[in-house]
């Protein structure tokens, strides 16, 4: 950014203005993917399928987020207005229409249409929203705050983890208020409202100059290759196991809560998780723009997700909890420390990135590198549910509620072996860590003249 650049005035070259607040409201919007569990059972009951069958709009919701990221990034990286206007359309466009085919399915219950509607609705034309929704903000973001790069994408990328808790309470009150399928036509509207606005704001630094031509712009695996081809492998396998082992133990969370004895506070516990996530994104984003090389933030996460995953096996929490306020305090932190290091594992990718290969092809590298996103979607939560269904024991369990009894149907061995999976994936990402991801060249530098130093 030119000097020039940096001293004009106005709203139109302010910062938090051009860049902050529309990435807010980008991300805040298609940030609410992830309340899905809210109303997945009800959606289920409306149209007369299995919850199982209808979990998987949420899987392929997933997918295409990272699949749009990855092959629409140097679409992103070329016009970030024209991306985030796809991005408006598509996400409300996918929330309109799944809602028109989850009111088709209650009038015609068990009609293959409506859930192949869902699917296509909130799985593909969503999913694209939500990848070229992510994507649009993020190198704005980095070229604005250039000297608080990690802040700043953190506090967009908060945004999507924070949604969850912000929109939980009005989906819960305009299911029971206007019935399932009004709700996704209310927010659709209320979204598309939000993401324009976020649309019209949203506009990169006037001294920026962006490389177009090919021997001004080296392509993007010209720009990987300027590092061993094994540190890129290793960002991206480390962001992968991140995610598969945060979706693997999230998609578990109520339940395990349940065993532990609160499941009359697991909507609480479900807001305090979402609250850890969103501060883990801004947090250790913004404690990475202090660290040389922002790498060691990786390894923070993984070595604390190791901790406290062996400490609940050790203890057996999960299946020995209940009754037990040393070991639900325990249970309950690993769940908050993997959200963190969840959200986290989100924010610092780009900036890690860009501290490793530049800011020319940032969008497109970030947009491949989110197919990661894609494959996790589709392993974490399934892998989970698979080793929940094929290991241990279910039992009924019964808890108050707003002072009416009710059952549930928990596996807490089930849920204990999960563990296990993670635990072992959480080793192998600290690892790479250690192993294939290299410091980055200001890392490198600033070891080099400690050593001259001394």
């Amino acid at each position: 950014m030119s000097e020039e650049t940096t001293k004009q005035t106005g709203w139109r070259s302010n910062k938090w203005v051009r860049a902050a607040i529309p990435a807010l409201l980008l991300h805040c919007s298609i940030g609410t993917v992830y309340c899905w569990s809210l109303f997945s059972q009800n959606i289920a009951e409306h149209i007369g399928f299995s919850k199982g069958a209808v979990e998987w709009a949420f899987s392929f919701a997933i997918f295409f987020l990272g699949m749009s990221a990855a092959f629409l990034g140097n679409f992103v990286e070329k016009d970030i207005h024209k991306a985030s206007l796809i991005a408006t359309i598509c996400f409300s466009l996918g929330m309109a229409l799944t809602g028109f085919f989850i009111y088709y399915g209650g009038n015609h219950p068990g009609s293959t249409l409506a859930l192949v509607g869902i699917y296509l609705s909130y799985g593909f034309i969503m999913g694209i929203g939500l990848g070229t929704g992510y994507l649009s903000p993020v190198k704005t973001l980095m070229l604005w705050f250039k000297d608080r790069k990690g802040l700043a994408t953190g506090l967009a990328v908060a945004g999507f983890g924070a949604a969850k808790a912000i929109a939980s309470p009005i989906m819960e009150s305009l299911q029971k208020s206007v019935g399932i399928y009004k709700m996704f036509w209310i927010l659709a509207a209320v979204y598309f409202v939000m993401m324009f606005v976020g649309h019209l704001l949203l506009a990169k630094p006037a001294g920026w100059h962006e490389p177009q031509g090919k021997g001004e712009k080296p392509s993007i695996l010209a720009t990987i290759k300027t590092k061993p081809i094994g540190n890129y492998i290793g960002i991206w396998l480390m962001f992968y196991i991140n995610i598969t082992c945060g979706l693997a133990l999230i998609s578990q969370e109520k339940m395990i809560v349940k065993c532990i004895g609160l499941a009359a506070s697991a909507g609480i516990i479900s807001t305090f998780s979402a609250i850890f996530n969103a501060g883990g994104r801004l947090g250790f984003s913004a404690w990475a723009d202090t660290m040389k090389d922002r790498n060691t933030i990786y390894k923070l996460i993984f070595i604390l997700s190791i901790a406290f995953t062996a400490l609940v096996m050790v203890t057996q929490g999960i299946k020995t909890g209940e009754g037990n306020v040393l070991l639900i305090i325990i249970v309950i932190a690993l769940i908050m420390v993997v959200n963190a290091g969840y959200g986290g594992g989100f924010s610092n990718v780009p900036t890690l990135l860009s501290d490793h290969y530049g800011m020319g092809s940032i969008s497109a590298i970030h947009g491949i590198t989110l197919s990661a996103w894609a494959f996790a979607g589709l392993t974490g939560n399934q892998v989970a549910s698979l080793i929940v269904s094929n290991t241990g024991s279910e039992k009924t369990i019964e808890y108050m509620e707003n002072g009416v009894m009710h059952t549930a149907v928990v596996n807490p061995d089930g849920y204990q072996n999960v563990l296990y999976f993670t635990l072992a994936l959480y080793v192998v990402a600290l690892l790479l860590c250690f192993l294939l991801v290299r410091p980055t060249d200001k890392a490198l530098e600033a070891k080099r003249a400690k050593k001259a130093a001394k």
